[in-house]
């Protein structure tokens, strides 16, 4: 009796292992390790240094792995009131990849113009329509790190966090969103 309570103890813990063992790669397949989009940035901004790969690494120290992430560009313009247009390529492992594209208004103490490559890391993204809304976020909560900017914007569950570098000149703090969508459009609202 005390060896088969034993056996099928020893059972129920094999396969408890064998399930967290799953559920945690199965985790792994879902999401992007931090040298997936250390090299996946590295292609698309070109030879950058040190920095990008400085500021990858902050944002997965803070949020963990994404689920996906955006590789794009943007331009921008800020006296008061601002407006940024951009588009992209949304990268998924469970729904492949999707053109997407944004846009967004922004008030606040903000003036000047850039363009910008962005990567765009989005976190608990349980399907690709959950990005089509509009994220908000204060946009001078902005961490510099080897030159690149990032910071996080939410809705519904479903965080973004855009890293960027560009030439140009913006200075200011401003509240605003960045709205996705499927299609292109020059209606920020």
């Amino acid at each position: 009796m005390n060896h088969t309570r034993r056996t099928l103890f020893t059972g129920a813990l094999l396969l408890g292992a064998a399930l967290a063992t799953g559920s945690a790669a199965a985790q792994n397949e879902r999401s992007f390790s931090q040298n997936e989009l250390v090299t996946s940035g590295h292609q698309f901004f070109g030879n950058v240094s040190r920095g990008f790969a400085l500021t990858v690494e902050e944002a997965v120290r803070r949020w963990g792995e994404p689920n996906g992430y955006v590789l794009g560009q943007e331009a921008s313009g800020a006296f008061v009131g601002g407006l940024r247009y951009g588009e992209g390529t949304l990268f998924t492992r469970n729904a492949g990849d999707r053109k997407v594209f944004w846009q967004g208004p922004s008030v606040g103490f903000d003036f000047g113009g850039d363009g910008a490559r962005t990567m765009m890391l989005v976190y608990n993204l349980p399907s690709v329509r959950a990005l089509y809304q509009r994220f908000a976020g204060v946009d001078g909560s902005v961490y510099f790190v080897g030159g690149f900017g990032f910071t996080a914007l939410t809705a519904e569950g479903v965080m973004v966090v855009p890293i960027r570098t560009g030439v140009g000149w913006r200075l200011g703090v401003n509240l605003g969103y960045l709205k996705f969508t499927p299609e292109a459009t020059w209606n920020p609202f």
